[in-house]
């Protein structure tokens, strides 16, 4: 099977090209700009068709969430048009596309884990653009498939885990907002999950579960937790640590609102595909691990050079 992501540098798509060494049933193609630009809709479907994959992964996006606020008309160029554009080119290919979109959609005033089916009520332009291209998608191609993720962390990229990794090398105490609450998220689970999935669309060419479906990590916290987890794990392995200082959301001012609320349910995906998502601690576990042993390393080398 031969699918093909679009992006390069992104968590998901650096995860899918990782976890296709590994295996040989799976052929993972990263397109990305300048061959395909999403602001660029004349670049997609070429650079696709080049690529002449079975099922097509939009991971690509705009994801500047404060900055989407001052740039709507390119957030929503990348994230609406563009990612219609994907699946439009997936279609005239005549393959499914594997769509991924975000809890920013809903406005996190829920009481509990959202379904697929809740109302969206998107907080802000990041949020209102991502749900457009939801929209777009599933107008563009019918055999789509859209994964709502959500606070995804990676050994590659900008992320929360690096990010807290980074500021305990340089303090000794972080402040990390308590008032928010959602499922941690290994972008290495999500490329897994999406190549379990891949494997079923391709061999079913008229799946039933087509449409929206809920992919995090199993289990909840909130960012402080999830920052205390991250940097006691560190502690342990000989890494960076500092203490963290709970703070609640106005003490941290965005331009963008968060949701308050981004845990999803992920029963549907794990009924219709047989899959869940290890438990966020484990996952985090990993790629602590692999962060701060690479660190170790690397100094390690600059040291005997």
């Amino acid at each position: 099977m031969r699918l093909a992501v679009t992006g390069r540098e992104g968590q998901v798509a650096a995860s899918l090209v990782e976890a296709a060494r590994d295996r040989d049933d799976v052929e993972v193609i990263a397109v990305g700009r300048p061959a395909l630009d999403l602001a660029r809709p004349d670049t997609v479907f070429t650079a696709l068709e080049a690529a002449r994959p079975d099922i097509v992964v939009s991971a690509a996006a705009y994801t500047a969430v404060d900055q989407a606020e001052d740039e709507k008309d390119l957030a929503f160029a990348v994230n609406a048009t563009g990612a219609g554009k994907v699946a439009e080119a997936a279609a005239r290919l005549g393959i499914p596309v594997i769509h991924l979109s975000t809890d920013y959609v809903f406005d996190g005033t829920k009481h509990g884990a959202y379904v697929e089916t809740d109302p969206t009520a998107p907080l802000g332009v990041y949020g209102a653009s991502k749900l457009a291209g939801e929209e777009a998608v599933a107008a563009a191609n019918p055999r789509h498939l859209i994964l709502r993720t959500a606070w995804a962390y990676s050994p590659f990229g900008k992320n929360f885990v690096k990010t807290m990794l980074r500021l305990a090398g340089d303090r000794d105490e972080i402040s990390v907002v308590a008032d928010q609450w959602g499922n941690p998220t290994s972008a290495l689970d999500i490329a897994d999950a999406i190549l379990h999935a891949a494997l079923r669309l391709k061999e079913d060419k008229n799946f039933a579960a087509f449409g929206v479906s809920h992919l995090v990590g199993s289990g909840d916290t909130n960012w402080s937790g999830f920052a205390r987890y991250i940097l006691d794990t560190s502690r342990e392995l000989g890494g960076p640590y500092a203490r963290v200082r709970e703070i609640v959301t106005v003490d941290y001012p965005a331009k963008a609102r968060r949701p308050a609320n981004s845990r999803l349910s992920t029963v549907k995906f794990a009924s219709a595909f047989e899959w869940t998502a290890p438990q966020w601690r484990r996952s985090t576990a990993e790629i602590v691990s692999r962060l701060v042993l690479r660190e170790a390393r690397q100094t390690n080398i600059q040291l005997n050079q």
